[in-house]
């Protein structure tokens, strides 16, 4: 299974906040074996995310897209998703209720509260509703795309309502090394030569090792490479002692 990851919200691109969210869905899917083939982070223009969401969705088997819910005029996530998919906007009934509900348990911190349930409810026709249980504007998916919030925990949350939907053949393992980057190189392309995988370098200057991670959809594979790596440049599967 592939995705593309689209984050929505001009303060990443002006480095105001840090997109967390695309990191941590990145790592989420991998450990179910989903390849993350994009991540993409995208302004609050209506026709930007429209256009890379029709984009993301012919192309790949999934996209999640994270940010741009609620009620303020920035937030444009959902109108613009219905236009990639030519749909109007409606009120669902199910999110109407849970954020109606939502709103009763806070009343009571939250006094002058001031929220149009409806419109916070309304999401792109005949898409499902994805209710978010830990804040007030609910989610959705409309075909292969999946509408999630910006903040954080309540994006995760959310992710984990559905996560069971994300399946992958894709593994990996991970080696370490003191060989210098320079080193490894002909045993990395004889590596990805020989066997169907690929191979990438990560760098830990602080640590004093460099992590090889061996990735590919058939686990003998995996693991023959592995090997052979391993041997092929003293590496091991835990990073030796006094390394972090």
């Amino acid at each position: 299974m592939q995705v593309a990851l689209v984050t929505v919200g001009d303060e990443l691109l002006a480095g105001d906040t840090v997109n967390t969210n695309a990191s941590w869905l990145a790592a989420r899917l991998a450990e179910r074996g989903v390849s993350v083939r994009r991540v993409l982070v995208v302004p609050d223009e209506r026709a930007e995310i429209a256009e890379r969401v029709r984009a993301y969705s012919e192309a790949y088997d999934a996209v999640l897209v994270t940010g741009g819910l609620g009620g303020t005029p920035d937030d444009v996530t959902m109108a613009a998703v219905a236009d990639a998919f030519d749909r109007d906007l409606a009120v669902d009934d199910l999110a109407l209720a849970d954020v109606e509900e939502t709103l009763e348990a806070i009343a009571g911190d939250y006094p002058d509260l001031e929220v149009d349930a409806r419109a916070e409810a309304t999401i792109p026709a005949g898409s499902r509703p994805l209710i978010n249980r830990g804040g007030l504007a609910p989610g959705c998916v409309i075909e292969n795309v999946y509408v999630l919030p910006g903040i954080p925990d309540e994006m995760q949350t959310m992710f984990e309502d559905i996560e069971e939907e994300f399946e992958g053949e894709s593994v990996s393992q991970f080696l370490y090394t003191e060989k210098p980057e320079a080193n490894l190189v002909e045993a990395l392309t004889d590596a990805g030569a020989q066997f169907d995988v690929t191979v990438g370098c990560y760098p830990d200057r602080d640590a004093g090792h460099n992590r090889l991670k061996v990735t590919g959809d058939d686990p003998e594979q995996v693991d023959a490479a592995t090997a052979w790596l391993a041997a092929e440049v003293d590496a091991d599967e835990e990073p030796r002692d006094g390394d972090d």
